[in-house]
């Protein structure tokens, strides 16, 4: 009699450790989503200030066409982009061309002064602080998922349940886009 309360203590504790497996995996699944939605209106906030920006920037810079059209068209890239991947790429290429933009601007006094010039590039600068922030948040959980699917004896019910892991968001960083240089078109 004795070993068969052993044996049913042994099934409840396993039972129990699968329980607690599976709702991490739910937890960790869920919380990856919710730092992508972070990430998400960041990205839209960034999104709605570019056309402003070019706005403000086209009547000072007459000369400059091709630079207000790369900025256009990558944040319709941008805009456009469907796997994590795709927006890390695109996300790079906007950046690349926002920094050409503000490069370029320096070039123009009249704009540098311009209330709403300055406060678009206050805006920007606040909310890429805020992507990163997010993008920080959204990959350590994406290590935390990827740790327990890939760590004995989680990933059995990671793999029995169909748990994926999601991809990471890489933008260039500062260093990484400083060494590049920037390209001028006059």
């Amino acid at each position: 009699m004795t070993s068969g309360w052993i044996l049913l203590g042994a099934v409840a504790i396993v039972l129990a450790w699968a329980i607690w497996a599976y709702n991490r995996f739910v937890r960790l699944t869920n919380r990856s989503e919710e730092a992508w939605s972070d990430i998400d209106v960041q990205l839209k906030r960034r999104y709605d200030l570019i056309p402003n920006l070019v706005e403000t920037v086209k009547g000072y810079m007459t000369h400059e066409r091709g630079t207000l059209e790369s900025v256009t068209a990558a944040r319709t890239k941008a805009m456009g982009a469907q796997s994590v991947g795709e927006h890390a790429q695109a996300e790079n290429m906007l950046t690349g061309a926002l920094k050409t933009l503000f490069a370029v601007a320096e070039s123009y006094p009249d704009l540098k002064a311009n209330e709403n010039f300055v406060e678009l590039q206050r805006e920007l600068s606040d909310t890429e602080n805020k992507i990163q922030a997010a993008r920080r948040f959204y990959n350590s959980v994406v290590i935390d998922l990827q740790n327990a699917l890939e760590q004995f004896p989680t990933n059995l019910i990671g793999s029995l349940f169909g748990f994926k892991t999601r991809e990471f968001f890489q933008l260039e960083t500062g260093e990484e886009v400083a060494r590049q240089p920037v390209k001028v078109q006059f």
